[in-house]
């Protein structure tokens, strides 16, 4: 007796103008689901900028390109050598994670070989515009945005989305392309348990010392100026706070110096990035709490990670971060205020008994949004477009 048919195997090429080494939402949730539907069965040859520093990986083709002006981390490759570079490589789909080189490489490749395209709107471009392209009016930053979508939209089988906040701006903006929400989700335990002491004693923090932490990168659209500002107000109350800041960027100089002019200099740590296999559960377990002031997330990863090790959060909940945050499930929600924000603080540092009935929560939330289900559910999608396409003997891409 035979048990059920497997699955076909499918190849699907990921295009990106981002990959790791390059920390962010984007380079995360590549990472996270290449790995996830590597354990379905579905291969994910990757083409990526080369940063220069990254280890030769199976499966990736790096790419050279220069630096971009604004943001030396980033890297600028043309749409031209992407598709070179994946020209070699056998697919059945294309799924492009950004919206510029990898886009316009992604619809060449997929139109070439007659196979499905998918993408990823994996940023909030209305707010990322307003922080990036700060001498354009707000106005004229809002319909950059919403030609960017409206062209990426067009050029596609089927639009992925991380979170029903950001399916309801691409509603807004009137995109008629077939979207799915797929959040990434976290693997539980992928960071390991964490210590809290061990973190403390490396960086000589008292035991008994109240600590906040924040996570992510040190970028405008973060809303880190607020955080500061939020700090500032806890120390004032609880003089031996301290704020603890992993991650770089290019807004670390401004803040530096807002920090000076705040005061907040002991109060303060920058720890720069964090290596995943042990340094980063550290640094979440040694807080009091998770302090999250972004509004633009898309998804919110970081919130996740940190509630899998049962940290409670105070956070905006504004977004993709509206999908899971809620008031009193693992977390204090104030509203976007710095005083309210600094109390939210306040009351968790003090309250011990708030704090273990938020961390309980946190886990419990953190245990739903596992990668592995939403792996799933997009190699479901892959299937269902990649059968379509070979009914109709060609690739369904819109005009």
């Amino acid at each position: 007796m035979t048990g059920p048919a497997k699955p076909e195997s499918l190849r699907v090429l990921y295009l990106t103008d981002v990959a790791a080494p390059r920390v962010n939402g984007v380079s995360t949730s590549i990472r996270i689901f290449r790995r996830e539907l590597a354990a379905l069965g579905i291969e994910t040859p990757l083409v990526a900028p080369a940063y220069g520093r990254e280890e030769a990986e199976p499966g990736v083709v790096r790419v050279g390109g220069r630096k971009v002006p604004l943001d030396p981390e980033d890297r600028f490759v043309s749409p031209r050598r992407l598709a070179a570079a994946a020209r070699p490589l056998a697919f059945d789909l294309v799924h492009v994670q950004t919206p510029f080189s990898a886009h316009l490489a992604g619809r060449r490749l997929a139109r070439e070989r007659g196979v499905p395209l998918v993408e990823t709107w994996h940023t909030d471009f209305e707010h990322y515009f307003e922080h990036y392209l700060s001498l354009v009016p707000a106005a004229v930053a809002r319909r950059l945005a919403r030609a960017l979508a409206r062209r990426v939209g067009r050029g596609v089988d089927r639009l992925i989305v991380p979170s029903a906040a950001i399916d309801r701006v691409l509603e807004e903006y009137e995109i008629a392309t077939p979207r799915t929400v797929v959040p990434t989700g976290i693997s539980p335990g992928e960071l390991g348990a964490g210590s809290r002491e061990r973190f403390r004693a490396a960086h000589g923090i008292p035991a008994e010392r109240p600590v906040a932490v924040h996570v992510g990168r040190i970028a405008g659209e973060k809303n880190l100026d607020f955080l500061l500002r939020a700090a500032d107000l806890v120390r004032r109350e609880l003089p031996g706070f301290l704020l603890v800041v992993a991650g770089e960027g290019p807004a670390k100089p401004a803040l530096r110096a807002l920090a000076e002019e705040l005061g907040l200099g002991p109060h303060l740590l920058w720890v720069g990035y964090l290596d995943r296999g042990r340094e980063l559960a550290d640094a979440y377990c040694a807080g009091d709490l998770f302090a999250f002031s972004s509004r633009t997330e898309t998804q919110g990863l970081v919130l996740l990670e940190a509630m899998s090790l049962g940290v409670p959060v105070v956070a905006l909940a504004e977004r993709g971060t509206k999908d899971f945050l809620e008031e009193g499930r693992g977390a204090l929600v104030p509203p976007h205020d710095e005083r309210a924000f600094a109390e939210a603080m306040l009351r968790l540092i003090r309250d011990g008994a708030l704090r273990a009935r938020l961390a309980a929560e946190a886990r419990d939330l953190a245990s739903s949004w596992t990668a592995a289900a939403f792996a799933r559910r997009l190699a479901a999608i892959y299937r269902e477009l990649v059968a379509a396409g070979r009914r109709h003997g060609a690739a369904i891409l819109s005009s």
